[in-house]
């Protein structure tokens, strides 16, 4: 376990910020008094999401930037010094994904994938640790998934690059003990949000639809809950975690369900 925390002060970097699950944690942040920057690609909806928390009394800051860019990383570091003055919680939520059996697709697609999901997030996370040691109460936040603890078909790229999110941390939250930074990571399940309509690719014979699942808010709010009580994680969905419990125990039926799913 990590160390218990309030957010009320808090100063919080949200990453992936204009929709969905990153835009709930930005608001339900700035709702508990954390001061709060939000990062996206779409000025737009930073703009709108700005208006919409300052006129609720809450306090957030934005920054255009995409994850996946060197000097826009740079200009998160720049921005949370400036409007902050230092970070206590970094919460790595930007992401994309794509849907299609990996024989099909053009190497770029896993590329890309991985660029944003994974060297994003740990290049994100390299550079703002000086600022995370010397924050109060620190803690770095990665928005994984359900399946990047069990793969299934159809998402093979973006299974990878959150398994390899799932490793990362778990080899960071060691390190980084002695330094008095937490590491939580969040596995939801299926949830409502533009995830699907924002896919590079959409190549399954099953369409995916972004009306099932988990609300995003049910989300940040269970991630936020996992911080202040100083989790290292969390697993959020009863299917997803019916899905890991089964192949921790009978993983052959799973990979057997799996297969003809496919």
């Amino acid at each position: 376990m990590g160390h218990r925390r309030t957010l009320h002060n808090a100063r919080i970097l949200v990453t992936g910020a204009s929709q969905g699950i990153g835009r709930a944690l930005a608001e339900r942040a700035a709702a508990r008094g954390a001061r709060v920057l939000a990062a996206a690609r779409s000025l737009g909806l930073l703009q709108q999401l700005q208006a919409e928390v300052g006129a609720r009394g809450g306090r957030l800051e934005i920054v255009q930037a995409d994850v996946a860019n060197r000097d826009d990383r740079r200009r998160l570091l720049d921005a949370a010094l400036e409007r902050f003055g230092g970070l206590d919680i970094l919460i790595n939520n930007a992401g994309v994904g794509a849907t299609g059996p990996f024989a099909d697709a053009a190497p770029e697609r896993l590329r890309t994938i991985m660029e944003v999901n994974f060297f994003g997030l740990t290049e994100t996370t390299r550079l703002l640790l000086p600022l995370l040691k010397q924050g109060q109460q620190p803690a770095i936040v990665n928005i994984s998934s359900v399946i990047g603890k069990r793969a299934l078909p159809g998402s093979s790229e973006y299974c990878a690059s959150k398994f390899a999110v799932q490793g990362f941390s778990e080899a960071l939250r060691a390190e980084l003990a002695k330094d008095g930074v937490d590491v939580l990571v969040v596995c939801p399940g299926r949830t409502r949000t533009q995830f699907v309509d924002n896919l590079l690719e959409k190549k399954t014979a099953r369409a995916a639809d972004r009306f099932r699942g988990q609300s995003a808010e049910h989300v940040a709010e269970a991630t936020l809950r996992a911080l202040e009580r100083g989790k290292n994680e969390i697993c959020l969905s009863l299917s997803g975690w019916l899905l890991v419990t089964a192949n921790r125990f009978f993983p052959r039926l799973v990979d057997w369900i799996a297969a003809r799913r496919a």
